[in-house]
């Protein structure tokens, strides 16, 4: 991030979190300016785009869009639809796996419960063998996102991973007691806005730390994840690959849903195993906003998009 994107972002986090212009996004213009990263607001909307995707050879990680709850009561709800989206990646017989955030499931109101909430869906995706990737939000709750992790693979439920974001300081640690576990990693950027105290704020420094993520990953021949839209680490990537002599099947490409389809397509299309992350449901807007927040381009897309 140079002066000018970092100034950028953190301006538009800043008005998109005002609560008029919150208020407007859910007008239906709002809506439609969103149509552009959010799959839909039902569940078989997003299921049609996930089989559009599969014809394509792109896999699908799929994400109910929701939260910041008020009340431990209405992470209930949202474990019930996790369940039903679970059951409707398996009768559709969807190449896609699960994404969710613990604060959806109540972390930040009760840990307990929060727990709770996410084992039953993680057993249920068991069941149908199917994955749970549990989303890394910002810095309050990364330690406790960890911890849910490894407890739930120190209960065999290896079916879950989670994220690490590369603008963080802490994320070399992490990378390397969650590989010594043998935890499953999407490997990030990271979208949040985070203060110096905790966050490289250079493009440079988050770049190093990026590839150093990827490549610690490849060089033990973990299965990696790298979600990026980024030309430079995408390359990066597949030419430190290629001089390590390791396979296409051993790692994977994530974008997300409204982003650089073609590219998409296209990696698919070289080989290269491809998931895209479909976000649907109305709760959208937080998601939306930080799409915005991480580049200009992402603006102009939508913009070219609405009209």
């Amino acid at each position: 991030m140079g002066i000018g994107s970092t100034w950028y972002r953190k301006s538009l986090l800043t008005v998109t979190g005002m609560p008029l212009v919150e208020k407007l996004s859910a007008t239906s213009f709002g809506k439609k300016l969103a149509s552009r990263f959010i799959a839909g607001e039902t569940l078989s909307e997003a299921l049609d785009e996930i089989e559009k995707l599969g014809k394509l050879g792109i896999m699908a990680t799929l994400d109910h869009l929701g939260e910041g709850i008020r009340d431990i009561s209405e992470a209930e709800a949202y474990k019930t639809q996790y369940l039903t989206l679970i059951e409707g990646i398996a009768e559709r017989k969807a190449s896609s796996n699960v994404s969710l955030k613990p604060t959806q499931m109540g972390l930040a109101l009760d840990q307990a419960a929060c727990y709770a909430n996410i084992r039953e869906v993680v057993k249920h995706a068991r069941r149908h063998r199917n994955f749970v990737r549990i989303d890394m939000e910002n810095t309050p709750y990364t330690q406790s996102t960890i911890d849910i992790v490894k407890r739930l693979h120190a209960e065999g439920l290896t079916n879950v991973g989670t994220v690490l974001q590369a603008y963080l300081f802490r994320t070399e640690k992490d990378v390397r007691e969650l590989l010594q576990a043998r935890i499953s990693l999407r490997l990030v950027k990271g979208a949040y806005k985070e203060s110096p105290e905790v966050a490289f704020q250079t493009k440079t420094e988050v770049m190093n730390s990026f590839k150093s993520m990827i490549k610690q990953h490849l060089d033990r021949r973990a299965y990696t994840a790298i979600a990026s839209h980024d030309d430079e680490i995408i390359s990066w990537a597949k030419a430190y690959a290629r001089s390590r002599r390791i396979p296409k099947n051993a790692f994977e490409f994530q974008m997300l849903y409204g982003l650089r389809m073609n590219e998409q397509a296209q990696l698919a299309k070289e080989g290269y195993r491809v998931r895209c992350y479909v976000p649907y449901g109305s709760m959208w807007y937080p998601y939306f906003t930080r799409r915005l927040a991480e580049k200009p381009a992402n603006l102009m897309l939508v913009l070219k998009h609405m009209f």
